[in-house]
């Protein structure tokens, strides 16, 4: 086809990390502008992947050199002369990311809008994607395709599948008749067998809520490292980002299969229902909704609840994963100050470029969104007598605007008390305008409810009841959080180390004239009272100095749930309904 714009990606050097490409783009006006995005849809955060493009030529249809000049940080103008133009260009590819690139003699991985030069005027054409592998290496993506030609109806559709190049032997499964692809990366999986039907599994439960599948094959793409994880979810195929070690634990299974889950989910919930203000996406700037935290953090509270659905996590232990959830928002200090739907707007500066101050200025979409989404399943659940739930929402959503033509700011609270069949606003002017603390009452309807207590290790996640059977004496508390050997990385709102004058990026040397690493510091201050004032001797900015700091008590902020006392027959049908499990499943009071 002539009108189309192809592609030719080759690695003849993949110790160098460089992809070397072609773009042909059909014949159009005298001047073509080439450009590359500056963000890929579900990362949002602007990472400006023009800076790893070099070497940027032009030739027209006769093969002759035509003049090319860059405009900007992201543009290469080109005197086209009316003719088809072809542009040689490489891309630095060295950071194994789900959201960048990278090639080295292992592999190439590549997103679409970290190596693909397009032109507006031509984004909606047909886009093909020709693959130059090295002897034995397969190329993997979820396109069509002829041969080694991958076929893509349009630049949205290039972008939205990432490429996987290697000496790779796919795993497979299907699911609801569609047939799914697992490529691994990086070291061999403990027991494939048993990944493959746990991640069967899983996608069968979420196309059973949907009654089917919305497309005709899948790719997983799994890179297994020595540290690091994280997802990015595409239209048909998603890259997983999971440390190796973990898959041998029984905690590090379980993470990776809600990794799964959550990014499968995705296939619904933003790849196909989306906010409206992303539709188109804009490749050249932010792309800004107040809606984040619905997309993200209701796939936040589906992921461990479809693993639960899957057969794959007890309830108790669903119910675990929960509290701890809990406990990490309650043990940040941001969520007084900022709203969920701020924190949505705002994630392209806030949410992928935390410092050491924003425990205090902000909070996570993901982290707040899925208590929030949790909240608000129980409350359509409560309102409609467990006739209806999320997932009714969620199919309302999938039903209105699943062609991709957006949900309103406003369609998410609309749909939501349509299904709950009672005016739902003052749920979310609470739980999603305000940064008030939440109504966690509604859980009286499951027989469960939420319980507070201090932490009683510097491991403890919460999620789970207390171990000690009486309350203990108060230990001294100074509320910092550590990194390496005794460096203070966060100085949390409220705490006597705030109060006292440490700053972050202080090390700490010695408490009381004794020298201490950082798990002396926490353990030392925990053997004395709330009210005893340490000595904490530090450098800051190579100056010594020592800080006198009064401690205080630790707050009760693990948060675990627990059974009540004496629930009547609904409570414990609702909790039926809910989990799918006994409530004398769950964990008794304490």
């Amino acid at each position: 086809m002539s009108q189309a714009v192809h592609y030719r990606v080759a690695m003849p050097r993949p110790h160098a990390h460089l992809f070397e490409v072609e773009a042909t783009f059909p014949a159009g006006p005298d001047t073509l502008d080439a450009v590359m995005p500056v963000w890929t849809p579900g990362s949002y955060l602007v990472r400006e992947y023009a800076r790893q493009v070099q070497d940027v030529t032009a030739t027209g249809d006769d093969g002759h050199a035509l003049p090319v000049r860059r405009l900007d940080k992201r543009t290469w103008r080109v005197d086209a002369r009316g003719q088809a133009v072809t542009l040689r260009y490489r891309v630095y590819a060295n950071e194994l990311t789900v959201r960048t690139s990278h090639l080295d003699g292992s592999h190439g991985y590549f997103n679409g809008a970290t190596v693909f030069l397009y032109t507006e005027a031509t984004r909606t054409l047909p886009h093909r994607v020709t693959v130059d592998a090295p002897p034995d290496w397969r190329t993997f993506c979820a396109l069509d395709a002829e041969g080694s030609t991958f076929l893509a109806e349009d630049y949205d559709t290039l972008v939205d599948s990432p490429f996987e190049v290697g000496p790779h032997t796919p795993l497979t499964f299907t699911v609801a008749g569609v047939p799914h692809e697992v490529v691994v990366w990086g070291d061999s999986v403990p027991d494939a067998e048993r990944l493959c039907a746990d991640m069967q599994r899983v996608c069968e439960a979420q196309a059973r809520m949907y009654d089917g599948l919305p497309l005709k094959r899948y790719l997983f793409l799994v890179y297994l490292t020595d540290k690091g994880r994280g997802g990015l979810e595409h239209q048909a195929s998603t890259a997983l980002l999971f440390p190796r070690l973990s898959l041998s634990m029984n905690r590090g299974w379980e993470d990776f299969l809600t990794l799964v889950a959550h990014e499968y989910f995705h296939l619904w919930n933003i790849k196909r229902v989306k906010p409206r203000a992303l539709v188109p996406f804009d490749y050249s700037q932010e792309n800004y909704t107040t809606l984040l935290w619905a997309f993200e953090g209701g796939t936040a509270y589906y992921d461990n609840l479809f693993v639960r659905r899957a057969g794959l996590m007890s309830a108790s232990r669903y119910l675990a994963r929960l509290g701890e959830t809990f406990s990490l928002l309650h043990s940040t200090p941001g969520r007084r100050v900022q709203t969920l739907t701020e924190a949505s707007l705002v994630s392209w500066v806030k949410h992928y470029r935390p410092d050491e101050h924003s425990p205090n200025s902000a909070v996570s979409y993901y982290l707040k969104g899925e208590v929030v989404c949790a909240l608000l399943d129980l409350e359509v659940r409560r309102a409609t007598r467990d006739a209806r739930c999320l997932d009714d929402v969620m199919r309302l959503l999938w039903q209105r605007h699943g062609d991709g033509s957006g949900v309103p700011e406003d369609g998410v609270e609309r749909a939501s008390s349509e299904v709950a069949g009672v005016d739902l606003t003052p749920f979310f002017d609470r739980a999603v305008r305000s940064t008030g603390d939440l109504d966690y009452s509604v859980f009286e309807h499951v027989g469960l409810e939420v319980s507070f207590r201090v932490r009683e290790a510097p491991n403890d996640k919460g999620g789970t009841p207390p171990r000690l059977k009486s309350e203990p004496r108060p230990k001294g508390w100074l509320g910092v959080t550590l990194r390496g050997a005794a460096t203070l990385s966060t100085v949390p709102e409220g705490t006597p180390a705030l109060e006292a004058g440490l700053y972050p990026e202080d090390d700490v040397v010695a408490l009381d004239g004794w020298r201490v690493d950082g798990a002396g510091l926490i353990s030392r201050c925990e053997d004395k009272r709330p009210g005893e004032t340490v000595k904490v001797t530090l450098f800051r900015r190579d100056r010594l100095l020592e800080v006198p700091v009064v401690l205080g008590q630790k707050p009760a902020d693990a948060v675990w749930l627990q059974r009540v006392e004496r629930p009547t027959d609904a409570q414990k049908a609702a909790f039926q309904t809910w989990l799918g499990a006994p409530w004398d499943e769950t964990p008794g009071p304490a």
